[in-house]
């Protein structure tokens, strides 16, 4: 996995925690600038997350695709409806949190997906550690046999 591989996930597990605290607080009553657009539905969103994610850290496509499909369903018409909303009333600071909040629930799935979906190291994983000094020293063994078959003394 490359650097930004890394911050990626790290920064879903992030959005992924701030949605938890969010929702919790929402039940709880107390103000915060992010409220869930339908609770049920957020504490489901959730929970399937968590497989998602650890198939994404394990470098799944069908995680990162899973985890992407259930977060633009959810955020992506929230997404739109926030865009009609700022063209209609204006932009205040309940619509840019929402929206931003919203915003970053379609691109960083998005992003992970994209970048399991393009890493070319993806695939290269799948060799056997105990059998990897036996077949990784094939150049080696090439190069010893050409310098033994020129050094053929005749007694």
């Amino acid at each position: 996995m490359t650097l930004f591989s890394y911050l990626l996930t790290f920064l879903g597990v992030l959005f992924w925690i701030f949605r938890a605290i969010a929702t919790l607080l929402y039940q709880l009553d107390f103000s915060f600038f992010a409220t869930p657009l339908n609770t049920n539905v957020e504490i489901a969103v959730l929970f399937a997350t968590l497989p998602c994610i650890i198939l994404v850290v394990k470098r799944n496509i069908v995680g990162a695709a899973c985890y992407f499909g259930i977060y633009a369903s959810y955020f992506g018409t929230a997404l739109y409806n926030a865009i009609l909303e700022v063209g209609v009333s204006g932009l205040n600071v309940t619509n840019s949190a929402n929206m931003l909040c919203v915003f970053l629930g379609v691109v960083i799935p998005m992003l992970t997906f994209l970048d399991i979906l393009f890493n070319k190291n993806r695939t290269l994983g799948k060799r056997k550690k105990k059998e990897e000094w036996f077949y990784g020293n094939e150049a080696y063994d090439r190069e010893f046999d050409e310098r033994s078959d020129r050094n053929q003394y005749k007694f």
